[in-house]
């Protein structure tokens, strides 16, 4: 089959999460679009009935069934090398979209062909406007949220989180949240001439999409956020599953690499001096 055919691929990777990830596929096979889509679900070792249940429910599906917990990129990664579409979509399974929101978002990305990606408006359960954009990570605010600063002075990280940033219009931003995470895969591949976008398995979870977002810079490219519609965003149910010292690990672990990668070498240094430390007292 080719990929011309297809308009748009969409990938979710799911983690125990059964109940919110059949409203997910409920939902979004209930959308009124007017292309042709493929949807890809990679099971991360689930140890609830997610897999029986895609099989018995939804089996027009395309499932990878993995013997352990591949981790967020690789496991995308996974289907990102099968995926047929033109635009590539990378949902997280405790997402809720409206009927019109793959139309309204792909007939915007269409007429927006310098978006390599793009984020929509993301809504908490209550329909409030959950603040996604964020600038490209520095040391001095990753360094503030290691000693947990922002604790004791919230506003230390108002510049970081772009806390005054408009929701009410399209505009061009550093990076959005992997949660709904439209990549156009034509774009891509002009500017990188890589024939598929894949994330950067050295992240088992977190920092991969802001990454993914740094690499479109690189390259040229852009990212970003248009209101034009919405989904939502049931915010990390499978993150909620991870102890607090499982979740820190990853957090750290994450950001470090980040750093090794992107940032100047001592920055890297002082976060993994710090968090060493604090794995000493805490």
């Amino acid at each position: 089959m080719d990929h011309v055919n297809i308009e748009l691929s969409i990938i979710i990777v799911s983690w125990n999460v059964q109940d919110k990830l059949r409203a997910n596929l409920s939902a979004l096979f209930k959308s009124k679009v007017n292309f042709r889509f493929e949807v890809y679900v990679v099971d991360n070792h689930s140890a609830d009935d997610s897999v029986a249940m895609l099989r018995s429910e939804f089996p027009t599906v395309k499932l990878i069934v993995n013997s352990h917990n591949q981790g967020f990129a690789r496991a995308n990664n996974q289907a990102l090398k099968l995926a047929m579409g033109r635009f590539i979509l990378l949902l997280n399974p405790d997402m809720q979209l409206e009927s019109e929101t793959l139309n309204k978002v792909l007939h915007w990305v269409k007429q927006h062909p310098q978006a390599t990606v793009s984020a929509c408006r993301l809504l908490d359960k209550q329909q409030r406007t959950i603040k996604q954009v964020r600038r490209f990570p520095r040391f001095c605010d990753q360094l503030l949220i290691t000693l947990k600063i922002p604790h004791l002075i919230p506003g230390v990280l108002n510049r970081y989180l772009q806390v005054d940033f408009n929701y009410e219009q399209a505009s061009r931003v550093d990076s959005i949240r992997g949660a709904f995470f439209l990549i156009n895969r034509e774009n891509y591949q002009h500017l990188s001439g890589a024939s598929r976008p894949l994330l950067d398995e050295r992240y088992f979870v977190w920092f991969e999409e802001v990454d993914f977002c740094r690499e479109v810079y690189k390259l040229g490219g852009e990212v970003w956020y248009t209101p034009v519609a919405s989904c939502v965003d049931y915010l990390g149910a499978s993150f909620r599953q991870l102890s607090r010292s499982q979740g820190q690990k990853y957090f750290s672990d994450s950001m470090l690499k980040y750093f090794r990668k992107w940032e100047k070498y001592w920055q890297y240094l002082i976060l993994k001096v710090v968090w060493g430390l604090l794995k000493l007292f805490i």
